[in-house]
C-alpha cells in the first residue's frame, strides 16, 4: 500500500467483506445492493470534480498558505483548493490533500486570498474531509479527527472546546466522541454529481449534519486558550468581531491532549493524518 492507504480503500474492504458474509447466508441483496448502487449514483455526473473554474457563488478557501505533507501520492496541496469533491455517505474521495500525522506535515494554512470571513448567524464555514459510514444500520464511521483553528492576523489562532474528548478504544469512531473536532462527517457535497447552494450548503438536518455534509463550525463558539492554539481574550474577542482570514487544520494525533499530555489518537490502521478536501465559508468580504 505504501505510505498511504485511505478511508476509501478501506470503503471497497468494506463493500467486499460485505459480499462475503452476505454470500455464506445465501442472501447478498439486502447489504451489498444498496451500497453498490451508491457508485452508479454518483456517476451520473453533471461535470468534472474537481471543475474546471470554481462556483463564484460558493467562498471556497482559494490559496494556499502553509502545507509541507510528505504522504506519497496525496501531497498536492491543490486538492485543497480546486473545489469539493465528495464521495458520499459511503465513500471517501481521493481528490485530496493528506496530513501526516504528526510533524510539519500534520498542519495545513488556507486562505480566502485575502478575503476575511465574517461572523454571521449559526454556522460560519464548513470543513470537508473524506470521512464515511461504515455500514447503514451503523453509528460508527471511518474518520480522521482535525484540530480547527481560525486567526485574523496569521499569528494568534483561536479553536473549540475539545474538552468533551473522552472515547474508549470501542466508541472511539463515533461522531459523539469528537466533539469540536472536525473531519468527521461524510461530505455529500460534490461539485459535479451534487452541486448545491451556498444556503443549502449551510442548511442543517439535525444532530450536527448538514445538507452537503461536512463539519459546521460557529465562531461564536471559539474559546480562550484550548489545546495548540494561542488564543487570548482579545484575539477571540477581534475575531468574532471582525472575523478571520486563516485558517488552520491540524491531525488530532499531532495536538497535545492535556489530560494525557500524548496527542488525540484515532486508533486505527492508517498512516496519514485527516485528508483534506476543502473549506467553504458562508459570508466573505
Amino acid at each position: 500500500m505504501g505510505q498511504f492507504q485511505t478511508k476509501s480503500i478501506l470503503f471497497l474492504f468494506v463493500i467486499v467483506l460485505t459480499f462475503l458474509q452476505c454470500a455464506e447466508k445465501e442472501n447478498t441483496n439486502d447489504l451489498l445492493l444498496p451500497l453498490l448502487a451508491l457508485p452508479l449514483t454518483n456517476s451520473s455526473s453533471v461535470g468534472p470534480c474537481p471543475p474546471t473554474t470554481l462556483p463564484t457563488t460558493i467562498p471556497i478557501a482559494t490559496t494556499v498558505v502553509s502545507a509541507n505533507s510528505t504522504v506519497s501520492g496525496f501531497n498536492d496541496s491543490s486538492k485543497a483548493v480546486n473545489g469539493i469533491c465528495g464521495g458520499g455517505e459511503f465513500s471517501g474521495s481521493l481528490d485530496v490533500y493528506a496530513l501526516n500525522l504528526t510533524g510539519a506535515g500534520a498542519t495545513m494554512i488556507l486562505s480566502w486570498a485575502g478575503k476575511t470571513v465574517k461572523n454571521v448567524a449559526g454556522v460560519d464555514f464548513v470543513v470537508y474531509e473524506n470521512p464515511f459510514k461504515v455500514s447503514e444500520t451503523s453509528d460508527r464511521y471511518a474518520f480522521d479527527p482535525m484540530v480547527v483553528q481560525v486567526s485574523f492576523d496569521g499569528t494568534n489562532y483561536c479553536g473549540f472546546d475539545l474538552s468533551g474528548f473522552n472515547p474508549s478504544v470501542a466508541d472511539s469512531n463515533r461522531i459523539s466522541s469528537w466533539p469540536g473536532f472536525g473531519g468527521l462527517r461524510p461530505v455529500l457535497y460534490n461539485m459535479a454529481t451534487k452541486p448545491l447552494t451556498l444556503n443549502e450548503l449551510f442548511t442543517s438536518t439535525g444532530s450536527g449534519f448538514l445538507l452537503g455534509g461536512g463539519d459546521g463550525f460557529n465562531l461564536d463558539d471559539l474559546i480562550v486558550g484550548g489545546p495548540g492554539a494561542n488564543c487570548d481574550s482579545t484575539a477571540r474577542s477581534n475575531i468574532q468581531t471582525n472575523g478571520f482570514k486563516f485558517i488552520k487544520m491540524i491531525s488530532a494525533s499531532a495536538v497535545t491532549n492535556p489530560n494525557t499530555s500524548a496527542g488525540y489518537v484515532y486508533p486505527h490502521s492508517y498512516n496519514n493524518g485527516p485528508d483534506i478536501d476543502g473549506v467553504v465559508a458562508k459570508s466573505v468580504e
